[in-house]
């Protein structure tokens, strides 16, 4: 099974997106605790309880950044113009 998402896709969330920084397979021995702590899992079994999906034959790390709401023009605060 291939990744369900693309590299620059925009996923919405509740509040902004994620978009997708790039894709790359990897086997087991590339999980390490270093890679789950920086993933913000406590170690590598955490990690393993939260990512795995179906029959668990592929692995992807898929890093992402977040991408804030953007503001509403006429709602919400403004700021006084000059």
């Amino acid at each position: 099974m291939s990744p369900r998402v693309r590299v620059g896709g925009r996923y919405r969330m509740e509040e902004g997106e994620i978009e997708v920084d790039s894709i790359e397979t990897i086997g087991f021995p590339d999980i390490t605790p270093e890679l789950a702590r920086e993933s913000g899992f406590l170690g590598v079994l955490d990690l393993l309880k939260v990512a795995k999906h179906g029959k668990g034959e592929n692995i992807y790390l898929i890093r992402f950044h977040y991408v804030p709401p953007r503001s509403r023009t006429g709602q919400g605060c403004s700021e006084p113009k000059v």
